[in-house]
């Protein structure tokens, strides 16, 4: 009976705790405003890379054990003369070392600035070397990528004169090699669309990533080969569309290949009429329901504000049913109110050429509800539960603060948790104390493209599989975290097997425990036998409270042991008492 008390408590105390956590997160620092993630300081935790100080300044926040669990670290920040437009964190010279591009626009000539600050290590403490001028110069925003496998970051954009461009870099610090892209047969290309959406990643499973090109038209699809990228197709946006925003790269279906996911809206003036299209052999309207019980919403008009400049979606699995949820920005036709909301995947059963869709939970992120500009998955606590850091502004004095919301689920699901990592190393770079490990080098930073997929069984006995690609995006904020959360649901099984793909080369790992962290060393490259893998496992709720009725149900039997232990001794005090105390006749 005990037992059951204790777990209905436990389950209550789970339930009440999934509310504002922001004060244990940020502190009293909360104009913070989030550009990008990665672990600066190798310490086997997700920093994050806030924009501060009227937009202009860009500053690390390192994640801590303890609370506040991020902190703004004042060595580790830099001031640009114009607004900081995206910060992309990555090894652009090949040092390991993370280093941290950042771009602004030139008021004058109206170009994109590309800075990189350089990342180091004094004394086994991480160095930031800030910068005023600019590396390179461009239209728009860059995509990274790594264009020739060598784990060394590249971009790829436009150039001043609108050529699709990318800048290949080498371990030699601050040089770069330009390459154009260009048909097999010379035809002309259309310009990229501004504000655009390519992306990284594998789409037709030979472990090279592909390139997604977006134009005003439709999207490109150029494949990726060892040196470089050939076309492949294109398909058209989809009809009537006035409205595009960025697109978004999940496997919804759980069907083992990456669905394209495309908000838009079909009136330009008003933004009443909007919806989330999915290609998948075709463009399919998922239909969402964007009324709740008094007001109908839409996505937010892009009004050239951060964040809101355009549509963004952004994925995660926010209950661990295994199935990717999403976050978006709405705006209330009637009032004007903006707010973020989970868009919970669900099943479709009346839906035809598909069979799921997304439904807006409008009561998910309790208590924040006005004017939420952004919200972005996050693992504060590294057990695997995707939380959620929102930014909120404030109207009238045009102040955007941040916010921290605690997702705890109310039964016990498992996960697994992947980052896959460039792989290089630094014989110069001390051994430091880790977080999960006792003792570790680096072995690596942020890697854009890798395709991580898994297969299992579910509790019912069907076979599941999934992938995913690791920061398949990176400008206009898009926000994508460096590691891939799948979650199992309650099937506490063995994952069959993970397989990692990079640079065309993949290995698979088999009976993958459950609940456990994988960091994925994929070094050398050309040799996938020798690639590393280092697993932590977390223990789930169920574990600890079996052990939790474990130890109460030894203590207790131990406890019973005593007192009849204790009582035993005690009769035999009294017999021999009464022993000792008998007349003795036979003496007579």
């Amino acid at each position: 009976m005990w037992i059951v008390q204790v777990i209905c408590i436990v389950t209550l105390v789970t339930t009440i705790n999934s509310s504002d956590i922001t004060t244990a997160v940020f502190g009293n620092v909360l104009d913070g405003m989030p550009a990008a993630f990665g672990d600066f300081d190798s310490d086997e935790l997700t920093d994050v890379f806030m924009v501060r100080k009227d937009g202009k300044t860009v500053q690390v926040f390192l994640a801590a054990e303890q609370e506040p669990l991020l902190r703004p670290d004042d060595n580790l920040k830099c001031t640009f003369e114009e607004p900081v437009t995206s910060v992309v964190p990555g090894d652009f010279d090949g040092d390991v070392f993370m280093d941290i591009l950042v771009t602004t626009t030139n008021s004058t000539t109206k170009l994109t600035d590309v800075y990189i600050l350089w990342g180091g290590n004094k004394d086994s403490v991480v160095q930031l070397n800030c910068t005023t001028r600019p590396l390179l110069s461009m239209q728009g925003q860059p995509l990274a990528l790594d264009y020739n496998q060598d784990m060394i970051i590249d971009l790829f954009g436009m150039d001043e004169n609108y050529n699709r461009t990318f800048w290949i870099f080498t371990e030699n610090r601050g040089k770069y090699d330009t390459k154009q892209m260009s048909h097999k047969d010379h035809r002309k290309m259309e310009p990229i669309s501004h504000p655009h959406s390519n992306a990284f990643l594998d789409l037709n499973n030979d472990f090279l990533p592909d390139l997604v090109v977006t134009t005003k038209k439709s999207f490109e699809v150029w494949r990726g080969e060892e040196d470089g990228f050939t076309f492949e197709k294109e398909f058209d946006l989809p009809h009537n569309a006035e409205v595009i925003g960025q697109t978004l790269y999940l496997d919804v279906e759980l069907t083992g290949k990456a669905d394209l996911l495309l908000p838009l809206c079909y009136d330009k003036a008003k933004h009443t009429n909007c919806t989330i299209m999915m290609y998948s052999k075709g463009w399919h309207d998922l239909q969402i329901n964007f009324r709740d019980k008094s007001n109908t919403w839409a996505f937010v008009k892009g009004d050239g504000q951060r964040y809101t400049d355009t549509i963004t979606l952004r994925g995660g699995d926010f209950n661990m049913d295994g199935y990717p949820d999403l976050l978006a920005t709405l705006e209330s036709t009637s009032t004007k109110q903006r707010q973020s909301f989970l868009l919970e995947n669900v099943a479709c059963n009346s839906c035809n050429g598909f069979n799921r869709t997304f439904d807006i939970r409008w009561q998910a992120l309790n208590p924040f509800y006005n004017e939420t500009v952004m919200a972005v998955f996050y693992d504060f606590y590294q057990d695997g539960i995707l939380d959620v850091i929102l930014v909120e502004l404030d109207k009238i004095n045009k102040v955007y603060r941040t916010a921290a919301f605690k997702n705890s689920l109310d039964y016990d699901a498992n996960f697994v948790k992947v980052m896959v990592l460039t792989g290089r190393n630094n014989s110069m770079y001390p051994i430091s104390p880790g977080s999960l490990g006792k003792k570790k080098r680096t072995y690596g930073t942020n890697l854009p493209g890798p395709s991580i997929a898994y297969k299992t069984t579910t509790q019912d006995g069907y076979p599941r599989n999934a992938i995913a690609a690791q920061l398949s995006q990176s400008a206009y904020f898009s926000l994508n975290l460096p590691y891939t959360t799948f979650g199992l649901g309650r099937t506490p099984n063995f994952v069959d097997s993970l397989t990692i793909g990079v640079g065309g080369k993949s290995r698979e790992w088999p009976q993958i425990i459950p609940n456990s962290q994988m960091v994925v060393i994929p070094n050398p490259i050309s040799r996938p036998y020798k690639w590393k893998a280092q697993l932590f496992v977390t223990p789930s709720k169920l574990i600890l409270l079996s052990a939790a009725a474990l130890s109460g149900t030894c203590s207790l039997i131990s406890l019973i042991i005593v007192l009849l232990y204790w009582k035993e001794r005690r009769e035999d005090k009294i017999e021999k008492l009464q022993e000792a105390h008998r007349f003795p006749f036979d003496a007579m």
